[in-house]
């Protein structure tokens, strides 16, 4: 034992305590999903998802992400997925949902590992864990942006969707959700601008065009919103009238499926109801 009366050692001692232990290893095999700090992973024991089939008014954007993402927990060749556009339009569920129903159908072979924005550059040593697992991964970003004047965050990530010197990994593919397809915010007259030519904004797309699929997201016209409340509101046995599901969607300012889904929270609390 060190002598506690020696000032090194009472120094090692309290950066000990300061430091505390290192994050046990993560079992890799034990849950669904995985929220990735930046430095350890935490296990996520359920997964929250919607059935597939209730995702109305984006059938199209629904069964390509769908497919793809059951390739990828076959073990079969899938793609990096950007899912890009309009807020509220379920681009996040679907990556759920594509999970959960992936796993349904191959238990075991998926988990979608979530990354904070703020943890992009520590992605590499996510991929180094997930590289051996013998398992399929799904890592996904939610609500990816960058700033002016952020250069390195969208070149570090487009530098590992081109796969530079290191092979790309076969059990790992990335979705991201952004609310543009550029990914990078760009001012109204950047067009136009002499000091920003037309190769600047070309640089800024190319991170899109790294993903191998990607899907636009668009505000959904009166009858899709309708069609999605009914979808909703017959899973869960509720009653609701069109002139209501309007005028609410008409108060919030927007018709989108997050809409339809605040009407339908609505109609259980009138109605007594937990959903």
């Amino acid at each position: 034992m060190a002598d506690q009366g020696d000032p090194l050692a009472r120094i090692a001692t309290a950066l000990e305590r300061i430091a505390g232990q290192a994050p046990a290893p993560t079992d890799w095999h034990a849950a669904p999903a995985y929220v990735w700090d930046g430095a350890a992973a935490r296990p996520v024991a359920t997964l929250p998802a919607l059935p597939l089939e209730l995702l109305r008014g984006i059938e199209a954007q629904r069964d390509a992400a769908a497919a793809n993402v059951t390739r990828l927990a076959r073990g079969h060749a899938a793609h990096d997925m950007l899912l890009w556009g309009a807020r509220g339009m379920g681009k996040s569920a679907l990556v759920r949902a594509a999970v959960a129903a992936a796993q349904a159908e191959t238990p075991g072979a998926l988990a979608l590992v979530q990354a904070g924005t703020d943890a992009l550059h520590t992605l590499p040593r996510l991929f180094t864990e997930l590289g051996p697992i013998d398992r399929s991964f799904l890592v996904f970003i939610d609500d990816l942006g960058f700033s002016e004047d952020d250069s390195v965050g969208p070149r570090h990530l487009r530098s590992w969707l081109e796969g530079g010197v290191e092979a790309r990994l076969g059990n790992v593919r990335l979705a991201v959700t952004a609310n543009r397809r550029a990914i990078v915010s760009r001012h109204a007259g950047e067009q136009d601008d002499p000091i920003n030519p037309r190769d600047a904004v070309d640089d800024k797309l190319a991170l899109a065009d790294r993903f191998g699929l990607t899907l636009g997201f668009h505000n959904c016209g009166q009858d899709d919103y309708l069609a999605i409340v009914a979808a909703y509101a017959a899973e869960h046995g509720l009653a609701w009238d069109e002139s209501d599901a309007l005028e609410w969607a008409r108060r919030r300012g927007a018709r989108s499926g997050r809409t339809a889904w605040q009407y339908i929270v609505e109609l259980a609390g009138r109605a007594g109801r937990a959903l």
